[in-house]
C-alpha cells in the first residue's frame, strides 16, 4: 500500500503541538482592521486550538 502525503494546504495553515493537538491561526486579519477594536486583533494575532469536530478531518491529511 503506498505511503498517504500530509495535504500541502494542511501543512502550511496547521501545526501540531507536543501533546498532539492542532493548532490554527484565527480568521479575518487581512485587511479592514481599522473598524475592529485593538483588544479584538491582539486576540486574533494568537493561534487558537482547532475544535474536535475539525480535528479529525485535519489530522487525516496530516497523516503522514
Amino acid at each position: 500500500m503506498p505511503k498517504s502525503k500530509t495535504a500541502s494546504g494542511v501543512k502550511k495553515r496547521f501545526k501540531v503541538t507536543a501533546t498532539g493537538k492542532l493548532m490554527r491561526h484565527r480568521s479575518a486579519m487581512e485587511h479592514y482592521l481599522g473598524k475592529r477594536s485593538q483588544k479584538r486583533i491582539r486576540r486574533n494575532r494568537k493561534e487558537t486550538v482547532v475544535s474536535a469536530v475539525d480535528a479529525l478531518q485535519i489530522a487525516r491529511l496530516t497523516a503522514k
